[in-house]
């Protein structure tokens, strides 16, 4: 059962352990931990949702779903930042994409024990664990077709991807949560494991600090709940980062908060003769990788580029125009395939605290925006090769091209803030590895805290990064309980 923290009043519980979040990364500690026989104590920020909940209406769906509503947003406004809250975290609303980081990220990162090599069983442990499978050719949908026919026309890279999905009946509601329980993600497969196994997890338990007592981490306090115990942060890239910095925890490093990357995306639409109606079937099937060079050898190719929908007031949001130029668009909705460029970043942005919300900041580099631009240009000439009749780039002043010979026009834009339009779903960094905190996962500067999501990675993976959370966590909860003691 899972408790919720206004049912509890005041009181102090004791763990063996307490985790902060229940996404992929505290989700997997909390099983793996208890499953060890330690006492694990899960607090959790926002609702537990069922999926007799889930309406699939989007009015309803992302205030429960998303912090402010999914309305959050860089401090300038310029990026969209969709960050998940809930039992399962980000997890419940994901399209679950399920990815391993290229080796050449990870052989980059040169921090001992996390090699591509090293995170082989990981991964392979986590896949067998959420059940991930290639994802079926009759399940690929008419968008990621598209995108498929665009890479082979171009002879561009391109794969069909895994996914951890059992019992999908391709309704496209993946984004406001699974209302036929098909994903096999945190909340429906480590969760219940955890608790199986004699974890407590309470929801609606916002943890305002974690206490330290003479170098040493020994609980937090969630309103009127207090938690004695070690603590394992889980909470993703900007909220783990917001509660360190709160909690005024020491930072030897000088980097706490300050290495954030949002893999940052830009969507491009197409307008076709024939009905695409890319809302319907699995939302992400199909991947182009030429225009991204894990390797860093080609600085230009930043870009990994993936089908994106949206249902109807998603897209709104997205198109570019106001009023009727607007509405003209919105008629368009059954013939649009969208594609996204998602820009591996180089950029660090930072994230800190404005009373109890975080301030993010973060400024695109002059690089990556000739990358991201690069890649925009690449995934409207996917479209075109895919028999687009039209176009359209979301700069703040729409841009409309005809054919290919126009595609030069978009990458020489010059890039502002909020133009072009970008949106972020994968935040990573804030306490990497190798700087806020060791190899193990153990935060530097005090004992008894480690962290185990997104704000491990050194940076930018490039890719959809839950899986990589997953096996991250999975190696982080071996060195925890090593530690404890188990």
């Amino acid at each position: 059962m899972i408790e919720r923290a206004r049912d509890l009043g005041a009181t102090t519980l004791s763990a063996d352990l307490c985790v902060i979040g229940s996404g992929a990364g505290g989700a997997m500690v909390a099983c793996e931990a208890a499953r060890t026989g330690l006492k694990v104590l899960v607090l959790e920020e926002g609702p537990n949702i069922p999926t007799a909940q889930m309406s699939q209406r989007e009015d309803e769906m992302l205030p429960r779903l998303f912090f402010d509503g999914g309305g959050r947003t860089t401090s300038d406004g310029a990026v969209s930042v969709l960050h998940g809250r809930g039992i399962g975290g980000s997890t419940i609303h994901n399209t679950n994409l399920c990815k391993r980081a290229p080796d050449a990220v990870l052989d980059g990162w040169r921090i001992a024990g996390w090699s591509a090599k090293d995170l082989v069983p990981h991964y392979d442990a986590v896949e067998a664990m959420l059940s991930v499978s290639v994802i079926e050719e009759s399940r690929i949908n008419r968008n990621n077709a598209l995108l498929r026919r665009g890479c082979e026309q171009l002879g561009w890279r391109g794969a069909v991807m895994q996914h951890n999905r059992k019992g999908c009946v391709g309704s496209g509601f993946c984004e406001l949560g699974c209302a036929f329980d098909a994903k096999q993600n945190a909340a429906k497969v480590l969760i219940p494991d955890a608790i199986a196994h004699g974890a407590r997890v309470i929801s609606e338990a916002r943890v305002d600090e974690i206490l330290v007592e003479a170098g040493r981490v020994v609980g937090a306090r969630a309103g009127a709940i207090t938690v004695r115990a070690p603590v394992c942060l889980a909470g993703s890239a900007i909220g783990s980062a917001l509660l360190a910095r709160k909690s005024r925890l020491p930072d030897p490093s000088g980097k706490l908060g300050r290495t954030l990357h949002l893999h940052p995306g830009a969507a491009v639409a197409g307008v076709f003769d024939e009905p695409v109606e890319a809302w319907s079937g699995i939302p992400q099937s199909y991947e182009c990788t030429e225009w991204l060079d894990p390797t860093g050898r080609a600085p230009e190719r930043r870009a990994w580029i993936i089908p994106a929908f949206a249902h109807p007031v998603g897209l709104a949001a997205m198109l570019p125009g106001f009023g009727a130029a607007h509405m003209k668009m919105m008629r368009l909705y059954p013939r649009l395939a969208v594609f996204v460029a998602m820009l591996h970043d180089e950029t660090e942005g930072e994230v800190s605290v404005d009373g109890e919300r975080p301030k993010i900041r973060y400024a695109l580099g002059d690089a990556d925006a000739r990358g991201l631009h690069l890649g925009m240009r690449a995934t409207a000439e996917l479209l075109f090769a895919a028999g687009a009749k039209r176009v359209i780039v979301p700069f703040s002043q729409p841009l409309e091209l005809s054919d290919r010979s126009e595609l030069d026009r978009i990458t020489a834009h010059r890039y502002r803030p909020l133009d072009p339009l970008l949106a972020a779903v994968h935040p990573m960094g804030t306490l990497a590895l190798g700087a806020v905190t060791d190899e193990t996962g153990r935060y530097r500067g005090v004992d008894g805290l480690w962290v185990a999501d997104g704000s491990l990675f050194p940076s930018s993976i490039g890719g959809p990064p839950q899986l990589t959370i997953y096996a991250a966590a999975h190696k982080v909860a071996g060195h925890l309980v090593g530690a404890l003691g188990r």
